[in-house]
């Protein structure tokens, strides 16, 4: 079982999540790069490490947000969880039922909802992007909007992904990076790269935003 698995494991597991994220505070950075597509009404792609979801779960709660979540054991105590806080599931990965994944996710994108994809789900390698978490991208022309996030000060849990908890009263910090996009003509080798360019972006994004003051760069 995943370190989410472990913590999010049912509903009294969900009340101590809420409850602690609850003496968090938020700090957005860069969100004008998301706020431009929520004025235009165009749905968008979220993309971000697996360790990282918890606090993006509570600060992007009840937004019709469509996750991308595993079939593996522990991927129904997520979905069931995120369900709780609003999001829509489609099940899948890119090792089990990724076509059928793949194709709800493009309904989900063509009906108008946001995606979320981490592609270093759902079991690692930790941090590698992933070239198949863009064939989504691919298919609709949707932007994709990479998400770094850091809570300090945090646990990290002895899951394969390191999975992030924030402390009580930690400050998370949240960065839109910029949008891409996928063109549908575009080649395999053209994907690799762009992931693992998102990636190199993620991590440093990640290792500036835990070293960054709270005050510094942040535009909410």
């Amino acid at each position: 079982m995943s370190g989410a698995g472990e913590l999010v494991e049912g509903v009294a597991g969900a009340a101590l999540v809420s409850a602690l994220l609850s003496t968090t505070r938020i700090e957005r950075i860069d969100l004008e790069n998301l706020a431009h597509f929520r004025r235009r009404g165009t749905p968008v792609i979220f993309v971000f490490w697996h360790g990282n979801l918890l606090p993006l779960v509570h600060y992007h709660r009840h937004e019709g947000i469509v996750v991308l979540v595993s079939e593996h054991a522990d991927g129904e105590r997520i979905a069931r969880v995120l369900a709780r806080r609003g999001f829509g599931t489609v099940r899948g990965s890119s090792t089990r039922g990724g076509v059928r994944g793949l194709r709800a996710l493009v309904r989900a994108a063509r009906a108008g909802r946001d995606l979320a994809l981490t592609p270093d789900g759902p079991r690692g390698p930790r941090g590698e992007f992933k070239p198949g978490a863009l064939a989504v991208a691919r298919l609709t022309g949707l932007p994709v909007i990479p998400l770094a996030v850091s809570a300090s000060p945090s646990w990290s849990l002895g899951s394969w992904d390191r999975f992030m908890v924030p402390k009580p009263f930690a400050v998370v910090r949240i960065q839109y990076l910029p949008p891409r996009l996928v063109t549908r003509d575009a080649s395999r080798t053209e994907l690799e790269s762009l992931a693992a360019s998102l990636g190199d972006e993620l991590d440093t994004a990640g290792a500036r935003l835990a070293g960054t003051s709270p005050a510094a760069g942040v535009r909410a």
